[in-house]
């Protein structure tokens, strides 16, 4: 069972609640050591003074801020000193709706429990008036030597504490991100065609669908350089689509999305027998176009549907002729 990082009181109004509070999440990323190249030698990290290059005690160092002119010299106690809440005690100072917190504000989220059985009844007192009320618990709470905004909310059950950041913690998007649209704005056509492929691509959320496949690729990769095999490399990252291509990108996205057949070359076959049947043979020879010259005559966007279909590799870097040369070589023309 694992063990609380935090315990203390939750009060709101003339209510107090003692509770202990788990981490919620957990991280399956692999973690490697450092070797020097070409040896089994671990590379260690030392706390060195840089004047003398001697190693430094843990219990010799002390923090400091740079003034510019001189170091202000700050030990742990004077901050323990000073930190708010030292009491163990999240006050609530309100409750807010949970729609008006953007998401961009949520940080790491923390399970809360009641701290013994006797206070039950207050905990589910609580979560079930936030429940019905949609509502989140506005709190600060000092915890691992940090002030945190929180947020405390129900969630199937049970109380959770978000961790928040600051308002000024939240960068400017139109000051850090170059190139922002502005007043670009897509054609009717174009948002008519995007909204219909978000729709054949829509899908019931659940989280389980989902998994960390680097990290398993990072783990089958071990495990073929430990056995001396290769493993084959991913895919480059898809082209960019142009503005002049937009819209056959959408349209070949959308036929892809809804029918895992291709739905425009099952209907130009249906048109040809019929007219195959209906017309007699013609008595001169006629040519039909060449492979090469038939797919060159297709948009990219319905080059690139083919190719993915043929299992054509690295054709997100290929370009118009060279998915078409690709398919040619597929069918042995």
């Amino acid at each position: 069972m694992a063990r609380p990082v935090w315990t203390g009181v939750i009060s709101f109004g003339l209510v107090s609640l003692p509770v202990a509070i788990y981490t919620a999440t957990d991280s399956h990323t692999i973690h490697f050591h450092q070797l020097q190249r070409g040896t089994a030698d671990r590379i260690r990290n030392r706390r060195v003074n840089e004047r003398t290059g001697k190693e430094v005690a843990l219990d010799d160092i002390v923090k400091a801020y740079d003034t510019g002119s001189e170091y202000v010299i700050v030990e742990p106690q004077e901050l323990d000193d000073i930190a708010p809440g030292r009491s163990r005690s999240v006050d609530i100072v309100g409750f807010v709706d949970l729609d008006t917190v953007a998401p961009i504000y949520f940080d790491k989220t923390y399970y809360v429990g009641p701290g013994a059985k006797e206070y039950a009844k207050v905990y589910a007192l609580l979560e079930k008036a936030l429940t019905e009320s949609n509502r989140a618990g506005i709190a600060t709470l000092v915890m691992r030597g940090r002030e945190y905004l929180v947020a405390l909310k129900p969630e199937d059950g049970l109380l959770t504490i978000h961790t928040l950041h600051w308002a000024d913690e939240i960068r400017d998007p139109r000051q850090e991100v170059p190139d922002l649209p502005g007043r670009t704005e897509p054609t009717a056509a174009e948002i008519k065609m995007a909204s219909q492929l978000i729709d054949a691509l829509s899908l019931d959320w659940s989280p389980e669908d989902f998994h960390d496949t680097y990290q398993e690729k990072v783990a089958a990769l071990i495990e073929a350089k430990q056995a001396g095999k290769s493993v084959e490399k991913a895919e480059p990252a898809a082209e960019p689509t142009g503005a002049v291509d937009l819209m056959e990108a959408l349209r070949a996205s959308v036929e892809r999305a809804r029918s895992p057949k291709d739905t425009r070359e099952k209907a130009s076959t249906t048109k040809a027998s019929a007219a195959r049947a209906k017309k007699p043979s013609p008595k001169k020879r006629t040519t039909s176009p060449k492979p090469a010259e038939s797919l060159r005559s297709l948009t990219k966007a319905e080059l690139y549907e083919k190719a993915t279909k043929a299992g054509i590799k690295g054709r997100s870097t290929m370009t118009h002729d060279q998915l078409a040369d690709a398919l040619v070589r597929t069918r042995g023309d």
